[in-house]
């Protein structure tokens, strides 16, 4: 049974009872708003947010749950509650869906302290025409518009110490076809109904209206006051400044209105502050402003906004410009989206995923493409993070006569903001330039105005360019460029893959503002009429670096690293060698902050052995760096002073830690070769299996039969590949390798010998496959030995190695040492480190289901891997280095024109498990991934050819 909530909130301080408390809560409401006449007062007639909603009447014309009164909870999209039909992309015209008006009651009643107030119904946000009635009469013109928050004064309308009938009625399908075409013909989920909070508003008939101000970094302070018609010539406003603790800033600043101005002429007060500390995404210092309208001496009316001393400036053709710094901006494109509540969201998720952003180094955000709930912008100004705003228009625009009150509401709501640094008038072409000036009208700060997709007003926001792009623009043009939409996510592609490619080079061009992503999130719904099943509607919402949960997908831990204000070039390196001093050097990617801000540690690891059954590592020696005094975009140098047996040690972790205590990203290098685990896992292995008896071999027609102990190998002798492996009577299916994925290979001899009590199977071949070897010690160890050589002519290849069979189906999980937890790509290797991994087999498919990490896929520089089967325990151990690990064909969003992988389509290597010197790139929703920079070309031979070889053991059954 779902609670019933009236929440009423006094001074903005909300307080739930249930709704049998109803009339004592209000009681208690109007004795505190007798003490606190000065206020605003609110009262909350529905719930506050996703997770504390009122249920209301209600009434759906048709479709599911439609054509009889029942209940909503408010604020609620309808189609998340069972009723309506669900629809992304159209939802009108040729494409109508059957339900369209939904009809609100809800009964209320008003304090008796409210007397003589003026009071207003505020409704946060409703898709999309929303008419409001109180008792019985229109509250005003219908609102047109889903996105934006309006009001009516109702005053007039409301019966004192009675019942008052609130009734309002919302067409999903807007009577404007331009708001249909701004908003309702888009690539994203159409929803409907209230979704965002309804609350009263009381405050002095006399009063202030609104305000908008410029607090600029230099301690600047400008406000402009709007006041209500029926204040007095004489009046005076005073606006006071303190911190958020409510210490003093400087002094009051007052204004006296001379004569009565109406409404549209403000007061204007100015003022100095001076030592405030600015705000920025690196420190976003906030204040409090009280604005106060006297009588006297008596305060009649209060409202207070919490602000951040913040200049913004787009200088052509140089930048973007931040309290007189050059930034870029590190951003990802963010719906308002919860899976189970839509559109309807709450401070709490706000806080969630600002603090997600925040872990992947971003410093920005994008409100794609409408403006979010205002507590995610005071969740921005808190944590810190740049907001581009945006008005609705996904490719097509607003009528200006529609689009200018929409202009009024977006910007009078959240211009005091100091994370906001652009205002986005529509997105790819749904520009109503009839109001590109419409924004400085409502904003003193006349903060920049941009056309997300366009060369507009000194930026050029190109979406989804080439890399390097292109002729007379972007990488080659004379305007800054900041991308405001790139690297498009599809399944696990686009994001972060080709990413470092980008930002390598928008680091090395002045005219970068640095980009934001497409997207923040999969958009995925749960269907209540699929039995909650969640809906990303084929290929058009899987976009997402996190999951409809938030789950994190590989793209987020790379981020992390490339966006990282830490840059160490030594971590383009895996490996440490032993003429290592502890010298490293760090460059400073902050845009204000210098590097002694941030913590230094380190710490020398012993990995757990393949023998140990364990994951992770035991710390051998740890301890802190000092932080070189670098500032902003200059390279500085420090020393680990590490013991003398270092280079005993597995592995190097070094942690920057900002001045918050966040980590930024730990870094991991090898200090231990691949050869030398590799022994050392031989002789812990060989300890435990002492051999009876010499090896033997038959040698039949078609294979050679190598036997030690219970050990049985099968080696074709028409190919020199494995055929079989047995363990006494257990039959492991690992067959038809080592096979070239890429190249020739004829064979030309194979032959048998003896060694040392050992059998060798000596291959060896024309074309690109030189020669194979089997080894099997007679203690049941097989080893394999192989060599390859790639010429010039042979240009390039998607991957190089060899690969084996192996049914997935006998896989139940996967243990090793090496780069993870998260697979790779050719252009995304970030975001994974040198760690004693486990994860148990999945099949997900990314963006389709969300269980992460991945198991299937490439794995990057692998040590060893010990998968547990449905039989007996497959051991891989590598002695080269810089070996990939493939681990099957990861499954692939179906074909068909719905869900097609687009230019996220992978070809795999031939094979099951492949070991591999290099690996296939991914691309994007748009581009193949040579399109996205080096990174995602094929892997290039040197002009002299090159010659590739590993030894690997292979162990079958239990390893310890």
């Amino acid at each position: 049974m779902k609670k019933i909530l009236s929440c009423f909130c006094i001074a903005f301080a909300c307080t739930s009872v249930s709704a049998s408390s109803h009339v004592a809560a209000a009681n208690k409401v109007n004795a505190v708003n007798a003490a606190n006449t000065a206020n605003t007062q609110v009262q909350y007639l529905s719930g506050t947010d996703k997770d504390h909603r009122v249920d209301w009447e209600f009434f759906l014309d048709a479709g599911r749950n439609g054509g009889a009164w029942k209940t909503i909870p408010v604020p609620s999209n309808w189609e998340l509650e069972g009723f309506g039909t669900y629809r992304y992309g159209q939802d009108w015209g040729k494409e109508a869906v059957p339900d369209n008006v939904g009809k609100y009651r809800h009964q209320f009643q008003v304090p008796a302290g409210w007397k003589g107030q003026q009071i207003e119904i505020v409704f946060g946000g409703a898709m999309t025409d929303t008419e409001v009635k109180i008792n019985g009469q229109l509250a005003g013109p219908v609102h047109q518009g889903g996105f934006y928050e309006f009001r009516y004064d109702i005053t007039p309308l409301l019966k004192a110490g009675e019942n008052n009938l609130l009734e309002v009625s919302v067409k999903r399908v807007s009577d404007n076809a331009s708001v249909n075409r701004a908003e309702r013909s888009s690539d994203f989920w159409l929803f409907s109904g209230i979704y965002r909070p309804v609350w009263l508003e009381a405050k002095p008939v006399a009063n202030i209206d609104h305000v908008t101000l410029d607090a600029r970094h230099t301690g600047e302070f400008d406000a402009e006051v709007y006041l209500s018609r029926q204040v007095p010539a004489g009046t005076k406003v005073r606006a006071s400044l303190s911190t958020l603790d409510g210490k003093p800033l400087g002094k009051p600043v007052l204004a006296t209105l001379a004569t009565f101005a109406g409404a549209q002429q403000p007061l204007h007060l100015h003022t100095y502050i001076d030592h405030v500390i600015p705000w920025s995404a690196e420190n976003p210092q906030r204040y409090k402003v009280l604005f106060e309208l006297l009588n006297g001496q008596k305060v009649t009316h209060q409202i207070s906004k919490t602000i951040g001393f913040r200049t913004i400036e787009l200088r052509k053709q140089d930048g973007v410009y931040v309290n007189g710094n050059k930034i870029r901006l590190k951003g990802s494109n963010r719906h308002s989206f919860w899976p189970t509540s839509g559109r309807t969201t709450s401070k709490e998720l706000s806080y969630t995923d600002a603090r997600l952003m925040k872990e992947m180094n971003m410093n920005a955000v994008r409100m794609s493409h409408y403006p979010p709930d205002e507590h995610f912008l005071d969740v921005a100004d808190e944590i810190g993070l740049y907001v581009i705003d945006e008005l609705t228009g996904w490719q097509k625009a607003y009528d200006t006569e529609v689009a200018a009150p929409l202009v009024k509401e977006l910007v009078r709501r959240d211009q005091h903001h100091p994370s906001i640094v652009f205002w986005a008038n529509g997105n790819e072409g749904g520009f109503p330039r009839g109001v590109d000036s419409h924004y400085d009208l409502y904003d003193l700060q006349k903060r920049p105005v941009i056309h997300p997709w366009e060369n507009y007003g000194g930026i050029d926001t190109s979406h989804y360019p080439y890399y390097d792009c292109c002729a007379t623009s972007l990488f080659h043009g004379r305007d800054v460029f900041m991308p405001t939409e790139f690297m498009h996510g599809l399944y696990d592609g686009g994001a972060a893959a080709g990413l470092n490619d980008w930002w390598n080079a928008m680091l090395g061009n002045p005219l970068s503002a640095g980009g934001f992503v497409w997207a923040f999130a999969d958009e995925g719904i749960v269907r209540t009429d699929k039995n909650g099943e969640i809906d990303v509607w084929g290929n058009r919402a899987p976009d997402g670096i996190v999951g409809p949960y938030r789950e994190k997908e590989g793209s987020f831990f790379a981020i992390r690293q490339i966006w990282s204000p830490v840059y160490l070039p030594l971590s383009e390196k895996a490996y440490l060698q032993p003429t290592f001093d502890g010298r490293i050097q760090l460059e400073n990617r902050y845009d204000f902050n210098n590097l002694s801000s941030v913590k230094l540690t380190w710490k020398l690891l012993k990995f757990e052995t393949l023998a140990s059954n364990k994951n992770g590592y035991q710390v051998m020696a740890q301890g802190k760096v000092r932080s070189p005094d670098v500032g902003p975009g200059l390279r500085g140098n420090t020393r680990i002073d590490l013991p003398q047996n270092w280079s005993q040690q597995d592995a190097l972790y070094l942690t920057a830690t900002d001045r918050n205590g966040h980590e930024i990203y730990t870094w991991s290098w090898m200090i231990a070769s691949a050869n030398a685990v590799a022994r050392h896992t031989a002789d812990q292995w060989q300890a435990q299996h002492r051999a009876i008896a010499a090896a033997s071999v038959q040698e039949h027609a078609d294979a050679f039969e190598l036997k030690a102990g219970d050990i049985s190998v099968s080696i074709d002798k028409g190919t020199g590949y494995l055929r079989q492996l047995r363990k006494g009577s257990t039959v492991v299916p690992l067959t038809n390798g080592p096979r070239l994925v890429t190249g020739t290979a004829t064979l030309k001899e194979i032959r048998s010998t003896e060694q040392g009590g050992d059998i060798l199977v000596d291959a060896s071949y024309s074309g690109n496959l030189q020669s194979v070897q089997w080894r099997l010690s007679a203690a049941g160890r097989l080893t394999l030995s192989y060599q390859y050589r790639m010429e010039s002519r042979s240009q390039s290849a998607d991957y190089l190695g060899v690969s084996f069979d192996y049914p997935e189906a006998q896989v139940k999980s996967m243990r090793w040492l090496g780069k993870g937890p998260y697979r790779v790509w050719k252009n995304r290797t970030q975001g994974v480190e040198f760690n004693v991994w486990k994860k148990d087999y999945n099949d997900t498919v990314s963006g389709l289901g969300w269980q992460y990490p991945e198991f299937k896929g490439y794995h990057d520089k692998v040590y060893w891997a010990e998968l547990e089967t449905k039989t007996l325990p497959l051991v891989f151990i590598n002695h080269s280095d810089d070996i990939a690990l493939r681990m099957f064909t990861p499954k692939e969003a179906p074909a068909d024109e719905a869900s097609s992988p687009k230019a996220t389509k992978v070809e795999f290597p031939l094979g099951d498990i492949s070991l591999l010197h290099s690996i296939s790139a991914i691309g994007d929703k748009f581009h193949p991934a040579p399109e996205l920079g080096p990174a995602g070309q094929k892997g290039r031979v040197p002009n002299l050819g090159i010659t590739l070889s590993n030894t690997v053991d292979i162990v079958i059954g239990d390893p310890r």
